[in-house]
């Protein structure tokens, strides 16, 4: 009843081991599935390509549950699309982490009593190649514990030959196409790490700090302004404030006294000061700030440098050669002995940017620094998004997209590092200045007074790449041509801007408009149970590693896959690791059954006439899930498609039909074989829709069910459009009177396999062929000639009248329901006493308004149900 071409099946078993042991599955079966080349992509194929590239962890790094998050679920993707029949290719490689990855090394050579100044650039060099050789690549081991189905012979890394020529040319040919150039720009700046760093690498956290008022000029001439970097005041080169402001407009255009400095600075006039903030007066130091480096700009002012690359003052007098934060401290002193501090407020809880690497407080920097020009190039990145050309999922994140491209600033490249991608640029004795493509000659010697750039590139240019540099860019390779564009681009929607838009710009113009990706699909973070953000400086932070050994691989995936609605961050706990494992047993144990049990694939299904109403439901109830799984994957919609199967495989199929079976089964003969059959079926699809999410698991229990080679390659299932409606009303009515019955047998303190002598009338409703499974299920007995009826169940226009005498004392089962309806009737009065109360409903918040409203609705459900608990009891 589905579509679907089964693959042959020369030896199924009914073998299977009584418990599903993950750690004696899952590297064997991984290394099976590479070995088999399952993962690798044929360039040469005529099927339709499909295309992911991984975004690259660091070398550095180690797996944590954001990138199994995502890992998780691209390679439900990708396996889905290879079942599909696509030519599935999911791209491995790493980043090579400039300014991290050079950390690691000089703490190394720290640790020898050595600085890589020690050993020059090109010794040093070699000695993070050798690092990278020994210890880097780590996650990629994990990721292949994790069940990656990555195309590991076409693994790449920013660093490699390849990928280095790809940085080369897209350099050059911006370079000669004036979309690069070299400026004087303030920076972010970290004085330990002694580079530039991105915006991405830039941490603000709330810090404890001070806000100073200060006092510059003289009598009618004086202006109070506030900062909470005093020390840059050394630096300031005038004062700002609003052309409009009527306190100042004596002062435009004149100088007044900086203190502490034999200096005078001008008064400026510049609509970027808002009058009614603080006193109206801004201190404007060029060389320190972003926003006064642009006030400078539009009123030619001085750029004064007043700190060197640590962080250490150099202007002479007393306080050059101490550290900026004990300038501050001195600073503040001397202005304090002469008068000019008017107002300090400590502690000033502010937002202060923070080396995401060292966690060294950032510094603004004036800094000549190379710049990609982004204008047209953001444009476009725009352009392809607003035409349709690639579209954003979830659809409500372009809004953020379009506020962030439409407003780019021109981006920094150039880092002060020496492990990264060299700026390929060259200075000659006479000023000269050549950009040196990957074919191209060095100008000259360094005999002859030619020098290259000391900057490398930032790691974000690289990876901005990486779509088509990966794909052997810019050589017109078989893999760019069938592969590129790629289909989708699953990332955390942090980096958003920082990532995506800078691929969106480099692919657009590499590749001559051809969009890098046709979807960008945005997740969340993934944070602990509470909603708190994992980090290794907490205790919450979570090793993956730890949860597969305990829980195994699939356990993991699940969870995170269950966890993962479009954009939203993702909480977990251990908890549902745990259920995740149990849903793993569940599929093990129910289909371990299934086989013992007749459950085959062997041979045509049955025709429907053949089939129990029981089989027809689970049919039509198959497709329908295939059809639904379909339409989620579509939409990206993971957390629906996973709860989807859970509930399916756990409820419908293994709770529900497994169970209503069971009487077939047992009496055996032809209908015994027919159930089977579809069982099979079942199982035989389940697991397919399973395997991308759950691979071991589905993989081990598929390949025993059915003889097939492997999952990896098996066809996707189809939705055959058979549908039995009449057959799935039958079924939802016989689960209404079991789940009605069972209901009462609890209330009544039964125990769940006491058996209670029962007399059913099914009388007008399809039931009466289930009613062998209706008596296994309930654990009811024939009537007998002592039966007494003392409950009667009115269910779905059947009646199940139960001799209950003997088993409860109903006594005691009247006192304890008594005393459970008076509680619910005390809380009822006051939750009403207070709902009735205008005095109190006036004060109260709403959510405390809401909250006993609840408290009200619940003990209406109690009363109801207590009530007809008692009217169900047998007559003492």
């Amino acid at each position: 009843m589905t579509e679907n071409t089964q693959q042959q099946n020369p030896a199924p078993t009914t073998e299977l081991p009584t418990q599903y042991a993950p750690a004696e599955v899952e590297g064997a079966l991984y290394e099976r599935w590479v070995d088999r080349g399952y993962f690798t992509a044929d360039a040469n194929s005529e099927k339709q390509p499909y295309t992911i590239v991984i975004p690259p962890p660091n070398v550095t790094g180690a797996l944590h549950l954001g990138h199994a998050f995502q890992v998780t679920l691209m390679d439900a993707l990708t396996r889905r699309k290879r079942m599909q029949g696509y030519e599935t290719l999911w791209l491995p490689g790493m980043d090579h982490a400039g300014i991290a990855t050079q950390n690691k090394v000089e703490q190394q050579l720290a640790e020898e009593g050595k600085s890589r100044q020690d050993l020059g650039r090109e010794a040093f060099t070699d000695r993070v190649w050798q690092w990278k050789d020994e210890y880097g690549g780590r996650i990629l081991g994990q990721l292949r514990r994790l069940g990656a189905g990555l195309d590991w012979s076409r693994e790449r890394f920013t660093m490699d030959e390849g990928l280095s020529k790809a940085v080369q040319t897209i350099f050059k040919n911006l370079y000669d196409d004036g979309l690069i150039y070299r400026a004087e720009r303030i920076i972010n700046w970290c004085p330990r790490c002694l580079t530039a760093i991105s915006d991405i690498e830039v941490d603000y956290q709330d810090d404890d700090g001070e806000l100073v008022s200060l006092k510059y000029g003289e009598g009618d001439e004086t202006v109070v302004v506030a900062t909470t970097r005093v020390e840059t005041m050394l630096g300031d080169t005038a004062v700002a404030v609003h052309p409009d402001d009527e306190r100042y407009a004596h002062l435009i255009g004149r100088r007044i006294k900086l203190p502490l400095t034999d200096r005078t600075i001008p008064v400026v006039a510049d609509t970027h000061v808002d009058p009614e903030f603080g006193t109206g007066a801004v201190k404007v130091t060029p060389a320190h700030d972003p926003n006064d480096f642009a006030i400078g700009q539009r009123h030619d002012l001085e750029s004064m440098t007043i700190m060197d690359e640590r962080g250490v003052i150099t202007v002479h007098g007393p306080f050059q050669g101490l550290d900026r934060f004990e300038a501050r401290s001195a600073i503040v002193a001397a202005l304090r002995e002469q008068g000019r501090v008017v107002a300090e407020k400590r502690p000033y809880v502010h937002s202060v940017g923070h080396c995401s690497r060292c966690k060294t407080t950032v510094e603004p920097r004036l800094s000549l620094q190379w710049w990609v020009k982004v204008d047209t190039l953001a444009q476009a990145a725009g352009d392809a998004v607003r035409d349709g050309r690639v579209a954003l999922h979830p659809k409500d994140m372009e809004k953020r997209y379009f506020d962030w491209v439409d407003n780019l600033n021109d981006w920094c490249i150039s880092r002060q590092l020496w492990w990264g991608h060299r700026i390929p640029v060259w200075y000659g004795p006479n000023g000269e200045v050549v950009c040196v493509g990957p074919d191209d000659p060095i100008p000259g010697t360094e005999a002859e007074g030619w020098t290259q750039d000391e900057d490398v590139l930032d790691t974000w240019f690289s990876s901005g790449l990486w779509p088509f540099s990966t794909l052997g860019w810019p050589e017109k390779t078989p893999d760019l041509e069938k592969f590129y564009s790629t289909d989708v681009l699953l990332t955390g929607h942090d980096i958003i801007f920082f990532w995506v838009v800078r691929m969106m710009m480099f692919g657009l113009y590499a590749m001559e408009d051809q969009v890098p990706f046709k979807t960008v699909a945005l997740t969340g973070l993934v944070r602990d149970e509470f909603g708190k953000k994992m980090s290794k400086s907490n205790p919450n932070a979570v090793d993956p590693i730890d949860w597969m050994n305990a829980y195994g691989s699939d356990a993991v995936r699940f969870t995170l896959a269950r966890g993962a609605n479009p954009g939203a961050d993702v909480p977990i706990g251990e908890d549902w690791v745990q259920a995740s494992r149990n849903f793993a047993n569940k599929i093990w144990n129910a289909t371990r059954f299934a086989l013992m049990n007749g459950a085959t694939v062997e041979g045509p299904l049955p025709a429907p006439e053949e089939m129990t109403a029981t089989d027809r439901w689970i049919l039509s109830r198959l497709n329908k899930t295939v059809a639904e799984v379909d339409a989620f994957y579509d939409d990206f919609q993971f957390a629906k498609l996973s709860d989807a199967l859970y509930h399916f495989a756990w409820d419908e199929v293994f709770d529900w039909y497994v169970e209503l079976s069971k009487t077939t089964f047992f009496e055996g003969g032809e209908q015994a074989k027919v159930s089977g059959r579809v069982l099979g079926e079942v199982l035989d699809v389940t697991l397919r829709l399973l395997h991308p999410i759950v691979p071991f698991v589905t993989e081990t229990l598929w390949t025993t069910l059915t003889g097939g080679e492997t999952l990896v390659i098996a066809e996707w299932p189809k939705d055959s459009g058979f549908r039995d409606a009449a057959a799935e009303s039958e079924i939802e009515t016989l689960q209404q009177v079991i789940t009605e019955v069972r209901r009462f047998r609890a209330d009544q303190g039964l125990q769940p396999g006491q058996r209670v002598p029962a007399r059913l009338d099914l009388g007008g409703t399809a039931l009466a062929p289930h009613e062998a499974a209706i008596r296994q299920l309930l654990r009811l007995q024939p009537e007998g000639d002592a039966f007494s009826a003392t409950a009667t169940l009115p269910v779905a226009g059947a009646q199940v009248a139960l001799d209950l005498s003997g088993t409860i004392d109903v006594a005691a089962e009247r006192k304890r329901l008594a005393k459970d309806l008076a509680a619910a009737e005390k809380e009822k009065a006051q939750a009403t006493g207070k709902l009735g109360n205008e005095a109190f409903l006036a004060k109260a918040p709403d959510a405390v308004v809401d909250k006993i409203r609840g408290r009200l609705a619940k003990a209406d459900e109690d009363i109801a149900r207590i009530q007809q608990q008692l009217e169900r009891l047998p007559q003492a």
